[in-house]
């Protein structure tokens, strides 16, 4: 009977665990030169290299903007669609509301800054 418990007990912090790692997502939003300015959703958020996590679900954009002097600006969308979370994948098979976050964004992402014309 304890073995039971023991057993169910792992298998329900095991899920857990699954289920709130499946929620995150981060990348890194690199810019060729580095030192852009970058704004999310059209708010300044700081300079490349950039670290950005949310928890948006799958299928969901967000604008980025990079500006940096004497280069164009940079207009581009990140999105949530890039690679497989094998955390939420199994989260889901325990409770269906993981399978919102079953995508995560890659590792970085770089964006080649093109030089202002004169």
């Amino acid at each position: 009977m304890k073995r039971k418990v023991i057993l169910k007990f792992t298998a329900l912090i095991l899920a857990g665990a699954f289920l709130l790692s499946g929620c995150a997502s981060t990348t890194i939003i690199n810019s060729s030169p580095n030192g852009a300015k970058i704004y999310i959703d059209g708010e300044p958020v700081g300079n490349t290299p950039y670290t950005y996590t949310d928890t948006k679900i799958v299928g969901s954009t967000t604008p980025i903007r990079l500006v940096m002097d004497g280069y164009e600006d940079y207009n581009t969308l990140l999105k949530r669609n890039e690679e497989a979370n094998v955390g939420a994948i199994i989260g889901g098979i325990f409770f269906l509301f993981p399978f919102l976050w079953t995508m995560d964004y890659k590792a970085s992402h770089t964006y080649e800054l093109i030089p202002a014309s004169k």
